[in-house]
């Protein structure tokens, strides 16, 4: 990692001098101004950015000429030619090679003494625990899956007091960004104090389905005739393999078989990046509206980690489509959200109620969410499946109250394959509740 000499490292943060050196009338809670701030943020912090994409090319960039120098990257893309409209850290010669490894690359040799950290892997190759080393994690996806399941990773680190108020030193801080063409937002994610991604799915849009009446019978569209490849021609003429739309030659198949069907119809615009945006569901990534976000989502950043202004209350969009537009909301948490609540309520009908009945109460309530959990009470497993489950089966039999040490109500935590993190329940027992 380069340095630079002590004269030029002070000059390049004079503008950052102004906010962390300084008193200021829209501070946040505790910001005390002095050379400390910038010490904490230069030598201290450390971020993660999770996606080298469009935004995430833009984030590393912000960052890193925002104070932050030490900033882990990790994406498990390589770049494709059609990436170099926008995502502006690649060049021609890249292509092929890791986003995450170049991205890396090319900040630090632009931004001197900031050291990247690149890993070319997929979110899910990493422990919990290795996300738990960052102070700020920022997220520049373009998938609600991946969200969701970096969500409660995070939501899982959080803990609550007694009185459901969360623990402030188990909350790790997440900053979101999303585009789609001419539209974005920003939002700051607090788990325990602000909604979290689950508490707010609906925000996000259905994805744009077609009748499959007709895509087989009466097409209309190219993209009708790339999804009846997709979802009608390779299932009847392909089932023995399952569809990857990251594979190349898949993708292939589909605009061949598609672009075939098309000329049957006699419809026009049938191309190999039409049918990756189909299948995909791809929306054109607009630069501007990536550098506008990415900005929104560093200033975020900064003010979590220095204090130096109050924060974002909790969201905020951009819409460019006419004109520039921009709207703050203060979305609420769900008080009953599986991922991030301080327990879900779950009513027992009777007061001497046995784990087993417990079980099957859970299993009713949330038949979608789970199949097989597993159940602990302040750090000791009451019922764990696998090579547990021998040991801990006489638990079943017994009443819930006894293993809850004599607690009338309690927070446990349901741990299932089918969850994406742990959930805690909030037992109640009827007769607590009538009195």
């Amino acid at each position: 990692m380069d340095v630079l000499p002590p004269e030029v490292e002070q000059a390049r943060w004079k503008d950052l001098d102004r906010l962390l050196l300084r008193q200021g009338n829209l501070v946040g809670p505790g910001f005390e101004p002095g050379p400390e701030v910038k010490e904490v943020l230069h030598e201290c912090l450390s971020v993660l950015v999770i996606g080298a994409g469009g935004l995430g090319c833009e984030l590393l960039k912000d960052l890193a000429l925002s104070g932050f120098k030490k900033i882990d990257v990790i994406d498990m893309d390589t770049i494709d030619v059609s990436n170099l409209n926008r995502q502006f850290l690649f060049r021609m010669c890249d292509v092929g090679k890791s986003k995450a490894e170049i991205a890396a690359e090319r900040v630090m040799r632009r931004v001197k003494g900031v050291l990247v950290t690149p890993h070319f892997c997929r979110i899910e190759d990493k422990s919990p625990e290795w996300y738990k080393d960052f102070h700020i994690i920022l997220l520049g996806l373009d998938s609600l899956e991946a969200r969701s399941w970096i969500n409660a990773v995070v939501c899982s680190f959080l803990e609550y007091s007694d009185d459901g108020s969360p623990k402030i030193e188990t909350l790790k801080p997440v900053v979101d960004g999303g585009t789609e063409g001419l539209k974005g937002h920003a939002r700051v994610i607090l788990p325990g104090i602000t909604p979290c991604f689950q508490c707010t799915l609906w925000l996000f849009p259905p994805q744009v389905t077609f009748p499959l009446c007709t895509l087989a019978e009466t097409p209309r569209s190219a993209a009708h005739c790339i999804e009846w490849a997709h979802l009608i021609h390779w299932p009847q003429t392909r089932s023995e393999t399952e569809f990857d739309n990251d594979n190349p030659d898949h993708m292939k198949w589909v605009y061949e078989q598609a672009l075939s069907r098309a000329s049957l119809f006699s419809i026009e615009g049938v191309t190999l990046h039409h049918t990756q945006g189909v299948v995909k569901n791809i929306v054109p990534a607009i630069p501007s509206t990536n550098a506008i976000v990415a900005a929104a989502c560093a200033l975020e950043a900064l003010k979590i980690a220095t204090m130096c202004s109050q924060g974002l209350n909790n969201y905020t969009m951009y819409v460019g489509t006419s004109g520039i537009y921009t709207h703050t909301a203060a979305y609420e948490k769900d008080p009953e959200c599986v991922i991030c609540s301080a327990g879900v309520p779950l009513e027992v009908d009777a007061p001497n109620a046995t784990l087993q009945q417990v079980l099957d109460t859970l299993m009713e309530k949330f038949e979608s969410k789970i199949e097989k959990p597993s159940i602990s009470y302040q750090g000791t497993n009451l019922y764990m499946r696998g090579v547990f489950e021998e040991e801990t089966r006489p638990n079943l039999e017994k009443p819930m109250k006894e293993l809850m040490n004599g607690a009338s109500s309690g927070v446990c935590i349901v741990n299932d394959k089918k969850l994406q993190g742990p959930m805690r329940i909030r037992l109640i027992f009827s007769s607590d509740m009538e009195e």
